[in-house]
């Protein structure tokens, strides 16, 4: 005997990938996944090639095994996928010290994160159609 299946947290239409003790802090890779919030997975995975910051190669690669998942595991279209959620949450933090003048002693925090990217099958939006061209 065995343990019952775990039942599934997400929507049919729904992925997602997570990335555990990253080493930078979640209030620097929160900057990052606010980039990628309620975007396109194909303009939220070109807006991290091309962001400057450190950590945003790590979250492209997070962001894409969501849309891998989405596509071989659960079978959805990946033109149609759009990132619902990207939550970044605390992690363990080391302590070192760094020594100070006369004797004294400075604690230094070295901050970990983690991320969940999820991704979900949107219905495509209709195009805003120009009114103009309809009066002329």
């Amino acid at each position: 005997m065995s343990k019952p299946k775990h039942p599934r947290v997400l929507a049919d239409t729904e992925a997602q990938a997570v990335l555990s003790n990253i080493r930078i802090s979640p209030r620097k890779l929160n900057l990052v996944a606010g980039l990628i919030r309620n975007r396109g997975a194909a303009d939220a995975v070109a807006t991290l090639t091309f962001s400057k910051r450190r950590i945003a190669q790590d979250v492209k690669k997070v962001l894409q095994s969501a849309i891998a998942n989405a596509e071989n595991n659960h079978q959805l279209d990946v033109d149609r996928l759009v990132v619902t959620r990207a939550e970044v949450g605390k992690s363990i933090v080391m302590r070192r010290f760094h020594a100070r003048g006369r004797g004294r002693s400075a604690r230094i925090e070295k901050w970990f994160s983690h991320i969940k990217i999820v991704v979900a099958e949107r219905a495509p939006v209709a195009a805003p159609e120009n009114s103009a061209q309809e009066a002329a």
